[in-house]
């Protein structure tokens, strides 16, 4: 592995993402956050901010907008809306000329004036209406994940590390990667969100964070179990066992539609069963992940004997 990897954590990654979350309406029936979570969240907001951020498009904008992050200054979301209100449109493409230079990232095009203004919007309503509510214990864990990594970062291998962290997000496949910097996410949990920027990849990786009652097993450990109680995604494991293989290999050995097969390597993937080998942002192909397998006996052991 030639590529380094950090470990990063503000309050505004959070903030970022638990946007992310609610506007990406197609993910929310696999996220571990309940339905009544959105439901919930739509009756916190305006009418007017509810139908604005409606029509929100995850774009070329709003990969731009979390690569901002990375500034410095930018430690909250009042620090992001302040910004976004007190910095220039010049002043604004002189950043990310800076921050796209760094990293090999090709400098965005369009009109800064337009972006300031939306965003603003977007995410001032957003702190308002929901951030500001949020369950503190959410920060809480996530700044513990975070000290958590930082110790275990020294303590591990590379390699070790980004499996133990994304539970089985392998980058090796992608040309000129120098970078990957992995973030704790709590609202967009099982599933991991990361953008490539040239020749580094932002990961906001699902932190594992359960805040609920501690006599029911943890939905992880709960999705593992219940990943496994299907033939067919037995029978992608045990064609796994042979070697990686595509998603069009794995669809012409279970004869199924691609739809049914994407759904049985989705609920295989949350469970972190499997190696998804990406080069850049483009998924290429798949592995088992057989320590996951293994882990499973303890896993149950612990909760029923704890």
């Amino acid at each position: 592995m030639s590529y380094n990897i950090t470990v990063q954590f503000k309050p505004v990654h959070e903030f970022m993402n638990s946007l992310h979350t609610f506007i990406c309406r197609k993910s929310h029936k696999k996220i571990e956050l309940s339905p009544s979570w959105v439901k919930q969240t739509n009756s916190m907001l305006t009418t007017e901010y509810r139908s604005f951020i409606h029509e929100w498009q995850m774009d070329d904008e709003w990969k731009y907008a979390y690569l901002l992050l990375e500034l410095e200054d930018i430690n909250t979301a009042e620090d992001y809306i302040n910004f976004l209100e007190n910095t220039s449109d010049k002043a604004l493409l002189d950043l990310f000329v800076y921050l796209c230079r760094r990293w090999d990232y090709e400098v965005p095009e369009f009109e800064m004036a337009l972006f300031r203004v939306r965003y603003k919007q977007l995410l001032y309503g957003w702190n308002e209406q929901y951030f500001k509510q949020m369950n503190p214990d959410i920060m809480n864990a996530l700044q513990a994940e975070y000290a958590n990594r930082l110790v275990a970062k020294e303590q591990k291998s590379a390699d070790s590390f980004l499996d133990e962290t994304t539970r089985g997000l392998m980058f090796g496949k992608t040309e000129g990667l120098v970078q990957i910097v992995l973030i704790p996410q709590y609202h967009f949990q099982p599933l991991n969100i990361f953008w490539q920027y040239g020749n580094t990849i932002v990961c906001h990786y699902a932190a594992r964070i359960y805040l609920g009652d501690d006599s029911v097993i943890p939905p992880q450990d709960l999705r593992v179990i219940r990943s496994l109680g299907e033939k067919n995604r037995l029978k992608i494991l045990k064609f796994l066992h042979q070697g990686p293989r595509s998603f069009i290999e794995i669809v012409r050995h279970l004869e199924l539609s691609k739809g049914i097969t994407h759904d049985h390597i989705s609920k295989l993937r949350s469970a972190g069963l499997l190696y998804a080998h990406f080069d850049g942002e483009n998924l290429v192909e798949y592995s088992i992940r057989s320590q996951a397998l293994r882990q499973v006996e303890t896993n149950l052991i612990n909760y029923i004997e704890g």
